[in-house]
């Protein structure tokens, strides 16, 4: 017979089926005993006789039963057990009750049980609705004439210049773990014009916060021909509507379940660093240097929501203190590079690329840096690139204020963090 499912139960009432799932909870009412199983799609009750002995939760199973409604049941439906079969039973308790799942009271007790907690109903509706929004993002982006890429995750240098880097061993060389595609897809432009990848990238900072991560999904975009970072502005509105609608339409029980605020999306205003950092300074009485800091994002997200009640707000034209070498030189100290802050957080950073071999040689010895040690990166600028440009939407990041998390690690199946390297 083959399998159902336990959201497909509602349309075989009256029929036999072979469920397939998770010991879930048992109660034991003296005649009887009530179980749910829980597969990949759901929940379902079963109700069982006392010729079966229900083992530790948790224990993977196989029920063949009879489908009937009943409306104490959850979803209106429950299964009469003919036959009871466990595939592997577990050896001991679980060290967190899943149905008890509350990822708000113990977040260090959940994470340290991490290959556990993930079986809870809110922890796989976090990575789902996760999945949902990079496929927006891989849909979009191939509808829009983007080709995917893969780049190397073993590199001889830092995209950012060396800093924030893990060392590793690579035979007789030292080698880094790559903080960021970003060379890489810039030399892919001048062979697609528009290019993504979805990736992990690594960075070595000290941080211990609930919107810090060591290793973390980064969604990122370049594309060439362009007129200004506005273009590439332009483009990420219409992903990130792109990526949210998916995640709306396709995953609606998990959205439910985690009761998501839906961000508005109607307009997503752009501020100029300048102004913003006067209206921090002057209108919300808080100093702020070159790069904002947590504190100036979270106020700068409530000052646009209050103002406009908008959950989206680009800072664009970031001074060159502020930005890497690679960042294009608006002047008077300025640069074309942006950041998006989602309901206060930054959730992206980007903007036009320098794309003239000579410009890029001054921009790296005025940072300080070698041009040798970015050699083979410098050689595709020599052959002639387009004006270029684009950005990196940390996934965990996106999927944390979307959803309401109260700390990144939430949105990672197995997070890496300052003090975490297991499970």
């Amino acid at each position: 017979m083959p399998r159902t499912l336990a959201s497909e139960v509602a349309q075989h009432v009256g029929q036999t089926v072979t469920l397939q799932g998770f010991l879930h909870w048992k109660r034991d009412l003296g005649g009887i005993q009530f179980a749910l199983l829980r597969d990949r799609s759901g929940i379902v009750q079963v109700v069982v006789d006392k010729r079966f002995e229900l083992p530790l939760a948790e224990s993977s199973m196989r029920v063949v039963g009879q489908v009937v409604a009943n409306t104490k049941a959850p979803g209106g439906y429950e299964v009469l057990a003919d036959d009871l079969e466990f595939l592997a039973t577990a050896s001991e308790p679980s060290p967190i009750e899943i149905p008890k799942e509350d990822w708000r009271v113990n977040p260090e007790t959940l994470l340290e049980y991490r290959h556990v907690s993930l079986r809870g109903e809110k922890a796989r509706a976090i990575l789902k609705v996760q999945a949902a929004l990079v496929r927006g993002f891989r849909n979009y982006l191939d509808s829009q004439g983007f080709t995917e890429i893969f780049t190397p995750k073993i590199v001889s240098a830092g995209a950012e210049g060396g800093s924030n880097l893990f060392g590793i061993d690579y035979f007789e060389h030292r080698a880094y773990l790559a903080q960021s595609p970003q060379l890489y897809k810039q030399i892919m432009v001048g062979v697609y014009e528009r290019v993504y990848e979805v990736a992990p990238v690594f960075r070595a900072e000290q941080h211990a916060t609930s919107r810090h991560l060591n290793e973390y999904l980064s969604l990122d975009v370049e594309m060439g021909f362009i007129e200004s970072e506005y273009d590439v502005i332009d483009l990420e509105e219409e992903l990130l509507r792109a990526m949210l609608e998916e995640a709306r339409a396709s995953t609606p029980a998990e959205c439910g379940l985690l009761e998501v605020e839906w961000p508005n999306l109607a307009e997503m205003p752009r501020l100029e660093h300048k102004e913003a950092r006067r209206i921090l300074r002057e209108e919300l009485g808080m100093p702020v240097g070159a790069d904002f800091n947590e504190e100036a994002e979270r106020t700068l997200g409530a000052w646009a929501r209050e103002k406009w009640g908008v959950d989206f707000l680009f800072i664009a034209k970031y001074p060159e203190t502020a930005r890497p070498f690679y960042a294009y030189p608006e002047g008077d100290g300025a640069t074309r590079g942006f950041d998006l802050l989602f309901r206060g957080l930054e959730i992206t950073s980007g903007g036009q690329r320098i794309h003239q071999y000579e410009m890029l040689v001054e921009q790296l010895k005025k940072k300080g840096h070698d041009p040798a040690q970015f050699a083979g990166y410098l050689e595709v600028f020599k052959y002639g690139m387009p004006p270029h440009g684009g950005f990196a939407i940390g996934a965990e990041r996106l999927t944390q204020k979307l959803l309401g998390l109260p700390n990144v690690r939430f949105a990672r199946a197995f997070p890496r963090d300052r003090h975490r390297l297991t499970p």
